[in-house]
């Protein structure tokens, strides 16, 4: 293992549920991505372990495996962006070497996946789930047996066993399938929400393919919300840096929680890089796009009407924050 794998597997596993080395180059703790054992919350099925000279992650639980940098970007997409940068100036040779920050660059490839599977719209269940919260049942589909039908896409669970049934949220990009997000109908069933992608370096973002270009764009933080605006993409994930995938005014539209830490933090972020948000106005009491149309709010309306960016964002934030 090199030193800044050694590293970041240092920084993450204050994260990480009971975290302890076994031994050189493998580790275990509670799987942060299905949430472990929820009748035996000693049990620690999630492993670091040494291939070769890289490390990746398994679940002996939920069958997630991927590398140690698709892990770090599951937890934490700073961190994974810190990684990234760091494994690639180790790379450099010479003393005093300039290194310029990478450049990712995804190419469609060449194969093209598709869904074979129903429309959400023609499952009874999942329509009617849909339906409820006002969204488009005929934008999403429905796999029965959410593992098996993913590893017919792309091999990503061990263990099939404890298989459920998810919403497919498709991931599009220049006309292709890049990948899927996975909603669960059942609140007992956790995470929420499994993202898979079929390459790493493609965007974990929904909706790229149906934006105007040189027009603001909302960013929100799920796909489920973005479908109630317009011209709207959403994060499958943390942030990211939507510049490098032609989105050049984003308008970023968070959760109304100004008790939460980490929406506060990242909306603080986003107006110190410069950049436009939305600031809920204090009469709106719902968290969230989907509770506020199920409240009967003209969502459009209020996040037009509230876009602020510079030192009148600083202002609203603060007045927001303080409800």
């Amino acid at each position: 293992m090199n030193l800044v794998d050694s590293k970041y597997i240092g920084l993450v596993s204050s994260r990480l549920q009971k975290f302890k080395k076994v031994k050189t180059d493998l580790y275990n703790f509670r799987c942060p991505i299905c949430g472990d054992s929820q009748k035996n919350k000693s049990k620690t099925r999630g492993y670091l372990y040494s291939v070769k000279a890289d490390m990746n992650f398994r679940c002996h639980n939920c069958g997630a495996s991927m590398t140690l940098s698709n892990f770090l970007k599951e937890i934490d997409t700073v961190l994974h962006k810190q990684y990234v940068f760091e494994r690639f100036k180790t790379n450099s040779t010479g003393r005093g070497t300039v290194v310029e920050e990478p450049v990712f660059k995804f190419e469609v490839p060449k194969f093209k996946p598709k869904i074979d599977l129903p429309k959400a719209s023609e499952v009874p269940r999942a329509r009617e789930y849909l339906k409820k919260r006002k969204i488009n049942p005929t934008q999403f589909y429905y796999a029965d047996k959410f593992k098996a039908w993913t590893n017919s896409q792309k091999k990503t669970f061990d263990n099939i066993d404890k298989d459920h049934a998810r919403i497919i949220i498709p991931l599009f990009y220049e006309d292709t399938l890049i990948g899927f997000q996975g909603r669960s109908l059942d609140p007992w069933i956790q995470p929420k929400y499994l993202t898979v992608m079929f390459h790493d370096e493609s965007p974990k973002i929904f909706g790229l393919d149906s934006i105007r270009g040189g027009a603001p764009v909302f960013v929100t933080e799920g796909p489920f919300d973005s479908t109630f605006l317009r011209n709207s993409i959403a994060m499958c994930g943390a942030d990211g840096d939507v510049g490098k995938w032609g989105v050049s005014t984003p308008v970023w539209v968070y959760d109304n929680e100004p008790r939460s830490k980490e929406i506060t933090t990242r909306i603080s972020d986003t107006i110190d890089r410069g950049e436009s948000v939305v600031i809920w106005p204090t009469n709106i009491r719902e968290k969230d796009i989907n509770d506020m149309v199920l409240a009967g709010h003209d969502v459009q309306d209020i996040v037009e009407s509230n876009v602020y960016n510079g030192l009148k964002a600083k202002l609203q934030f603060n007045t927001w924050k303080r409800i």
